[in-house]
C-alpha cells in the first residue's frame, strides 16, 4: 500500500468517525502520517477541551484508522498552531 492509498484510508476513516464526534459538537482532521506508520489528527470544536478527548482518540479514532489500514501504530492528536 502506497502513501496515497493509505492517506485515502485513513480519510475514510475519519469520515467513518466524523458524525460521532459531531454530535457532540467536535471535528477532526487529518494533519499528517509519518512513516506510514504514525498518523497526527486535530480535533475541533467540543473535542478539544473535552475531557475523555484522549479516550476518544485512542478507543475510537486509533481502532477505527487501524481497522482500515492496519500498519498504523500510533495516533497522535495536535494542538492547533
Amino acid at each position: 500500500m502506497d502513501s496515497n492509498q493509505i492517506e485515502e484510508k485513513i480519510l475514510v476513516a475519519l469520515e467513518e468517525i466524523r458524525p460521532f464526534l459531531a454530535s457532540d459538537g467536535g471535528d477532526i482532521s487529518l494533519v499528517s502520517i509519518e512513516n506510514d506508520k504514525k498518523v497526527k489528527v486535530q480535533l475541533h470544536g467540543a473535542c478539544v477541551s473535552c475531557t475523555v478527548n484522549q479516550m476518544t482518540l485512542k478507543t475510537g479514532v486509533e481502532m477505527t484508522i487501524k481497522k482500515h489500514v492496519p500498519q498504523i501504530e500510533e495516533v497522535v492528536s495536535v494542538q492547533p498552531a
